[in-house]
């Protein structure tokens, strides 16, 4: 697997198939890495790759990719990661895919980047909706693992990293009148659970001028619809 090297960064990241681009952010958490597309309801690296140019990532200190952790980190350091992917791989529009973190990934770099991302599918997008102390969880067990490797690094600026993803509301990432803004085409599949609340799918949905929503789709009888479609709205936003 190829790895990407910037600033004590270091990237692992994969290429499967041919065409326009598109950038895969896997679920999982502080935890997104590629294998976790395989416990997924389907994965993009293989559905997809007949079409597109299917490039997936481990994200920062998940998987095969190191980080330092530093004063100041959080969604913004996951953004330029992102975007100095695309600067390496010359990429200079794409389409982007996520799950769980994955899609407040995708509105962070369309924030970052509108010009860079022709559209969107957001798969069970994270959200606040009384699960703060969730995620607060679930940061704190992710690092516990990446603290074994930066013992150096002191419990301030692991309070305000934590606070810098999760203290916020909404998607975390991004504001409501970001998305009220947000001229880019999304597809959303809805979530349904703790850390993916149907709210905040159907708030995105509410909020967003170009749109659509499917909910229930993780039936094993509807996925393969559900895949089609997905395949379908990226084709008529490729462009020519």
């Amino acid at each position: 697997m190829p790895t990407f090297e910037r600033d004590g960064v270091s990237l692992h990241y994969e290429i499967s198939g041919e065409g326009f681009p598109v950038l895969v952010f896997a679920p999982g958490g502080m935890r997104s890495s590629l294998d976790v597309w395989e416990g997924a309801p389907w994965d993009p690296r293989r559905e997809l790759a007949s079409e597109l140019r299917v490039v997936a990532m481990d994200q920062r200190n998940a998987g095969s990719s190191r980080a330092p952790v530093r004063a100041g980190d959080g969604w913004q350091s996951y953004t330029d990661d992102h975007v100095a992917l695309l600067d390496h791989l010359g990429i200079e529009r794409c389409h982007v895919m996520g799950g769980c973190i994955g899609s407040s990934y995708c509105l962070g770099l369309m924030q970052a980047a509108p010009e860079r991302v022709a559209a969107a599918v957001l798969q069970n997008p994270i959200g606040l909706a009384q699960n703060r102390d969730a995620f607060y969880e679930m940061f704190d067990t992710w690092a516990v693992q990446v603290r074994e490797a930066q013992p150096e690094v002191d419990a301030e600026v692991w309070r305000a990293f934590r606070e810098r993803m999760y203290g916020g509301d909404f998607v975390f990432n991004v504001s409501r009148d970001f998305v009220r803004s947000c001229s880019t085409p999304l597809l959303i599949l809805a979530g349904s659970d703790l850390y993916h609340p149907a709210a905040i799918s159907r708030e995105i949905a509410e909020l967003a001028p170009d749109v659509e929503l499917i909910e229930c789709w993780k039936e094993p009888d509807v996925v393969s619809e559900v895949v089609e479609r997905v395949r379908r709205f990226l084709s008529e936003h490729t462009p020519a």
